[in-house]
């Protein structure tokens, strides 16, 4: 934000897709991510299917998060990354926070995240600013989660378990998960976050093996996810660890049950899936709209081979009704009753 005569003004919201523009903070960056250069070639799988229609937000209880986000100047992955279910979780008073900002190291090609270089850049404010959010929400559940900030010597670490810390100090009886970069595979980073006192610890396969590259930036990694969820939950055993699976990107039954595999190789607890829907024109195309009844049955191949919870519907995002996902009721989805 940058302020003018006494006036607030998001710079960000002014710079079309695609533009690079500069921060608040002193340093520039792509907004959503992608140059607008980077034009990718439209493969339509036909009209979006009328189950991934979502109601716009609205409500008293968005207004109220909303409010109280802003104020305390925090990110939202919810706002950053176009969700389609911010009106219903957030009129839930739920809300996932993104922390250290809304710039990217990386640039993944189904994200719109905007990229650039922080050059360190972190707000020390953050960790208890997001405490008093989460009190100020009364969350009994609170998803912590965060750009990739490869500028940083420890990834971050230290701030998520900075922030963990507080959300723990000033609300005991919150449950806290973080969905985390990958810290470029070093495990004391991983360490630094799972002792902190968290409850689940999530690191996003998204898709599988084959799409990885170019799915993925070329600084994120199949093997390396799957290492660092192995080691978090090797490190602290009794945390829950996550993951989850975009579909429709081109990936075959045998390839997302072969990821299947390799998350519970993995000791993963919780898995979800969902529909990638593609942001802008310069990201990757959607391959196919996967059918509720589909995602029914991938839910069902998950928790047979052991996942404690597999939550999958074409609207699913990871941290999509995050508290619910042991409720063992697909947290709460009718996939029937949007189509088959």
């Amino acid at each position: 934000m940058a302020e003018f005569k006494g006036i607030r003004i998001d710079v960000a919201a002014a710079v079309p897709s695609g533009g690079k523009y500069m921060t608040a903070q002193g340093f520039s960056a792509i907004k959503d991510g992608i140059k607008a250069a980077a034009v990718v070639p439209a493969v339509a799988p036909g009209p979006k299917p009328s189950w991934l229609r979502a109601r716009m937000p609205a409500g008293e209880g968005f207004a109220a998060v909303r409010s109280i986000v802003h104020a305390h100047r925090l990110s939202t992955v919810c706002e950053e990354a176009k969700c389609p279910n911010i009106g219903e979780c957030w009129n839930a008073g739920t809300a996932t926070i993104m922390l250290m900002g809304a710039v990217c190291t990386r640039a993944c090609r189904f994200c719109s995240v905007d990229t650039g270089n922080p050059q360190g850049w972190l707000d020390p404010e953050e960790p208890l600013n997001a405490a008093r959010s989460v009190a100020l929400m009364q969350l009994r559940y609170v998803v912590l989660t965060s750009v990739d900030r490869d500028d940083l010597a420890d990834g971050g670490a230290a701030h998520y378990a900075a922030a963990i810390r507080e959300i723990k100090r000033l609300n005991p009886q919150t449950a806290v998960e973080a969905l985390t970069p990958d810290f470029q595979g070093r495990c004391s980073d991983v360490e630094t976050v799972v002792a902190a006192g968290l409850d689940v610890f999530a690191q996003n396969l998204e898709t599988v093996e084959r799409l990885t590259h170019p799915v993925r930036d070329p600084r994120a990694g199949y093997a390396r996810t799957l290492a660092v969820l192995a080691h978090a939950k090797a490190f602290r055993p009794e945390v829950l660890t996550k993951s989850s699976l975009m579909l429709g990107l081109g990936e075959s039954d045998a390839e997302i049950q072969q990821a299947m595999r390799d998350l519970r190789e993995a000791s993963v607890d919780l898995l979800t899936l969902g529909q990638y829907l593609r942001p802008t024109a310069r990201h990757l195309p959607v391959e196919r709209f996967v059918t509720p009844g589909q995602f029914d049955e991938y839910r069902k191949l998950a928790l047979s081979l052991g996942f404690l919870e597999c939550v999958s519907g074409p609207l699913v995002r990871s941290s999509y009704r995050a508290e619910r996902a042991l409720a063992r009721n697909n947290a709460g989805l009718d996939n029937s009753a949007s189509g088959s």
